[in-house]
């Protein structure tokens, strides 16, 4: 689960933590605050930690300072602008939000002040954040922070620090979003002026840390965070670390220490009537008891958090109630009832458009409708969630390969400055071999012989160096068709090599076998099932251990003529251009098989991994015109979807169509199920189990393989 920015907590909302309110625990006084000599900036401060919890009475005392303000010095007046912006914010008042931080932005630039023109920015991408506009928000928080970076003010770098290291984790960006956040840690613990500092910046890094299952380092971080919260004497602020508290505890696998940490959070939060953190609680404790398959008491908080949020307009806390309340009802039968809540609470969460979080939350609805029958459903969603998966699998994948290039480069530019500085010397050395020249015409011939030499020795290493560049390329060049983890074909050289074949001539004569069986391509797509379970429950290096087996065991299943490519996260892929087609059937068995039948060795853990596949023969030749192979790696990927959605450890085959003039390509794509059950599409159903099983007949009268029948074969 992801974390996300507020002033409250984590919460650990199904599927994703809400990412609405933002960093506002860190509140830094501006440079120059302590020097105010009034009690007005006090106040400031005072109705900033009140803004936290009950926002609409801080925004009242805001207002009423406005007018004391006119005389301040700029520090005071631009923290009273801030603090207009964040307190009409947290009110659902976007519009003065916005408002409050343009004009804090305009101040900070007509004062020429860095500083708080920086802080202006933070404040306008807060409330960017909360109208869900969050590519925007992320920008102004990037701008921030180059504006700040020579700041003296440590309190304002801790903000921003922490501030993109959350906007780093959600784009996926986790290692940077790390080294962010441990900044703004260490630059919390040089501010002597404001305790809150420290405590907002750990409470980010507990959650960053619980979101990488780095259990360990997020306790060892809480224990500080709890620290440092009992020495602030705030109610709030100890609300804040219970929920962070809670997060924790929940994904470590310790439910009743985090439904304790839930209820005493949950009595803080109500003695100070601050409603929209009660809000956040009763969806966490809607989550607790999802956990526990309690579906009644997880629908009965989840209501009554949708009061509460409806009261604040709290969106993102709405849209985590809705889906909780989603789930609670598909675990009760209410089927419609849940669909709808899901739907519309993942709306909020694609408007957000947090890629990760959105798709950890269509994976859960995949598996929550599979479990009550609605198959079709479940397809979908996995569909959905498989593209997301894809689209951020490929943005990592050129992010490494764009780092390597820029590495070359840069080495390369390193090696075009030393040649220039070598070239320089030398013309320095004819120059001065001119000038001895004229003195000392009997040196002639020996200047002629040192130049020679030194011509022929950086000839030589510039021959070197050009060899080893053309090494460095080599190895570019490699890594961009490679995947790095699996030493297999990526996407995009699968891409390229298919591009750059001749598509086929259906008015060619067939190759066939000796036998007279018809020879073709074939086309298998492999997902792992429930690849989910095995990162969450061992670890991410488990996971790696687990796609490098399967990889090794293509390499072994297949021959080295066949391209083998990892697809996607926990997609593998193989094109075999030559096979007879009677052996296709044969070949998805024998994966499935050869997969199922090896266990991993991870730490004290034996880990068996099954796959879906999804294959056909290609080319798929509808109505005799052959189909883009795009469009046929799209209905393997349908296939291989209902192999998940009827059992998993099974593989569906496309085999071929029939009665195509009463149909067309698109109505199959659109549902290929109903398109095998009418009759246009004739599939294979081969199921995994123990090796010595043989494979099952195909039906003699029908395409149609009785779903229920295949399901039961296979002990689901």
């Amino acid at each position: 689960m992801a974390g996300f920015r507020n002033g409250w907590g984590l919460v650990r909302a199904r599927p994703r933590a809400v990412a609405v309110a933002l960093a506002l625990a860190l509140s830094p006084l501006l440079a120059g605050a302590q020097a105010d000599p009034s009690s007005l900036y006090a106040r400031i401060i005072e109705a900033r930690e009140q803004s936290r919890f009950v926002p609409d009475q801080a925004l009242t005392t805001l207002l009423k300072l406005q007018s004391e303000a006119a005389g301040a010095p700029p520090a005071t007046q631009a923290e009273l602008l801030n603090q207009l912006s964040v307190a009409n914010m947290r009110a659902g008042k976007n519009d003065a939000a916005m408002a409050a931080a343009d004009r804090l932005i305009a101040y900070g630039k007509s004062l020429h002040d860095d500083s708080i023109a920086a802080k202006g920015l933070m404040a306008k991408s807060y409330v960017l954040f909360d109208r869900a506009d969050v590519d925007a928000s992320h920008q102004m928080a990037f701008d921030a922070e180059k504006l700040a970076a020579t700041s003296t003010n440590l309190a304002l770098r801790s903000q921003i620090e922490v501030t993109v290291g959350q906007a780093y984790a959600e784009m996926g960006n986790f290692p940077a979003a790390l080294v962010k956040l441990q900044n703004g840690v260490d630059t919390a613990r040089q501010v002597t002026d404001d305790p809150v500092m420290l405590f907002g910046a750990l409470n980010a890094l507990v959650n960053l840390y619980t979101q990488l299952k780095e259990y360990d380092k997020a306790s060892t971080a809480l224990d500080e965070l709890l620290a440092e919260t009992e020495k602030l004497h705030s109610p709030g602020r100890m609300a804040i670390a219970k929920n962070t508290e809670y997060g924790l505890a929940i994904d470590s696998g310790q439910p009743k220490r985090a439904l304790r940490a839930l209820l005493q959070g949950l009595d803080l939060e109500r003695k100070m009537g601050a409603e929209r953190m009660i809000g956040m609680t009763l969806v966490n404790l809607s989550d607790s008891y999802l956990k526990e398959h309690d579906y009644p008491r997880a629908a009965q908080y989840a209501n009554e958090s949708l009061r509460s949020t409806q009261r604040t307009n709290d969106k993102s806390v709405e849209a985590t109630a809705r889906v909780n309340l989603g789930q609670a009802y598909l675990g009760m039968g209410r089927i419609a009832e849940g669909k709808k809540q899901y739907e519309a609470g993942m709306a909020r969460y694609e408007q957000e458009n947090n890629k990760p979080d959105l798709q950890a939350a269509l994976r859960e609805y995949g598996e929550a409708l599979e479990r009550v029958g609605d198959l079709a459903g479940a397809v979908s969603a996995y569909h959905r969630e498989r593209a997301i998966s894809n689209e951020l699998f490929e943005k990592r994948r050129q992010q490494s390969v764009l780092e390597l290039q820029e590495k070359y480069e840069a080495e390369k530019k390193q090696r075009q400055i030393q040649l220039l500085s070598r070239e320089n010397q030398v013309k320095g050395t004819e120059i001065d071999n001119r000038r001895l020249q004229q003195r000392v015409w009997w040196l002639l011939a020996l200047v002629f012989a040192l130049a020679s030499m030194v011509v022929g020795l950086l000839y030589r290493k510039v021959r070197h160096a050009n060899a080893q560049l053309e090494v460095k390329n080599l190895e570019l060049k490699a890594q961009s068709t490679l995947d790095p983890l699996t030493s297999l074909y990526n996407r995009r050289h699968f891409q390229d090599f298919m591009r750059g074949m001749t598509p086929p001539d259906p008015t060619q004569p067939e190759k066939r076998t000796a036998h007279g069986d018809d020879i073709v391509g074939a086309l298998f797509l492999l997902d792992v099932d429930h690849f989910k379970h095995i990162n969450d429950g061992y670890g991410h290096a488990a996971g790696d251990a687990v796609l490098k087996m399967i990889a090794e065991n293509l390499r072994v299943a297949l021959r080295e003529t066949d391209m083998i490519v990892r697809w996607g996260g926990e997609e593998f892929l193989a094109f075999l251009p030559a096979i007879p087609r009677h052996g296709v059937d044969e070949i998805a068995r024998r994966i499935l098989v050869g997969i199922s039948s090896q266990a991993i060795r991870y730490q004290e853990h034996e880990i068996s991994v099954n796959v879906s596949v999804g294959f056909a023969p290609f080319p798929l030749v509808p109505a005799d015109v052959p189909l883009p192979w795009e469009r046929a790696v799209n209905l393997v990927d349908m296939a291989l979807y209902l192999a998940k959605a009827h059992g998993r450890n099974r593989a569906y085959g496309v085999r071929g169509f029939e009665n195509f003039e009463q149909t067309s390509m698109e109505a199959i794509e659109q549902d290929l199920e109903s398109a095998w059950r009418a009759g246009y599409v004739d599939l294979s159903v081969v199921l995994g189990g123990d090796p010595e099983t043989p494979p099952p007949s195909p039906s003699e009268h029908s395409n149609v393989v009785p779903l229920k029948h295949a399901a039961h074969k296979a002990g689901h």
